[in-house]
């Protein structure tokens, strides 16, 4: 995949190949990132990328022209632009379902704002998606970049060492993953599951499960609320809830096993 991300600044980006999942990846060629400075393309000596707002108000917008200009530069550098993609507030959420589908396209083209946000005109002639990463403003848009591009990463075939873990991630099924634990067994006297040490897979693929929906029953009722739970999972999440009430006293947010839709 080729990632290029339009940003005033481009250091902030190129760390992110610098470690972890996102390092490997760019090592072992199946990510390659690009980034593109507005300035580079800003037609005065100053190289002023930003002015005041028609309307008055506090910040800066950024300009038009500096953006076009070195977004069609982006596009250039490959024989297919791909998708022009601009990290707002205003976007659409971005979800575990929405980076699956992100994953498929070969080339991305990510759009960072800074100041008070990008010409309104700018955004309507160039960009072909808004997303974001939650309901909060942050001082630019790299750090949501960095987000969009860590995510996707992740599902790309050989990305990680075991595929496996994407897979089992939390929301992969509309869902929170399972607790997870390691060595030793025992620490200040709270210890490992005994299901998790007995070797029997079945047993152990069943008690995750179970847990991932009694997390989810307990954390993000309302993701629950979405699923079609089969027969077999609302048993398991009866006994979880169950043993919640029994072990804590508490109904739980839903105060009692939630109905699903088709149920």
């Amino acid at each position: 995949m080729r990632v290029d991300v339009v940003t005033l600044f481009p250091e902030m980006v190129e760390t992110l190949l610098r470690f972890g999942v996102t390092g490997r990846a760019a090592e072992r060629g199946l990510l390659e990132v690009a980034t593109w400075n507005p300035r580079d393309a800003a037609n005065d000596r100053h190289r002023t990328v930003d002015d005041r707002p028609y309307g008055g108000g506090p910040g800066m917008v950024m300009k038009v022209q500096p953006l076009r200009d070195i977004l069609q530069r982006a596009r250039s550098a490959m024989e297919f632009a791909g998708k022009t993609l601009y990290l707002t507030p205003q976007g659409r959420p971005l979800t575990q379902d929405a980076v699956r589908q992100l994953a498929m396209e070969p080339r991305l083209i990510l759009l960072a704002g800074r100041y008070e946000g990008i010409d309104e005109r700018l955004i309507e002639a160039e960009v072909d998606e808004e997303w974001s990463i939650g309901d909060y403003v942050l001082s630019g848009g790299e750090l949501a970049a960095l987000v969009m591009i860590d995510a996707v990463i992740r599902l790309l075939p050989g990305a990680l060492n075991d595929n496996e873990s994407a897979e089992q991630d939390s929301f992969m099924e509309g869902l929170l993953d399972c607790p997870h634990y390691t060595r030793p067994e025992e620490i200040d006297g709270r210890r490992a599951p005994s299901v998790l040490l007995s070797g029997d897979h079945a047993a152990v693929a069943r008690w995750r499960r179970r847990e991932a929906l009694g997390r989810t029953w307990r954390r993000r009722p309302e993701l629950l609320a979405r699923q079609k739970l089969t027969a077999h999972d609302q048993q398991l999440l009866a006994e979880f809830i169950q043993e919640y009430q029994d072990r804590k006293g508490d109904a739980g947010p839903a105060g009692d096993c939630p109905r699903q839709r088709g149920v």
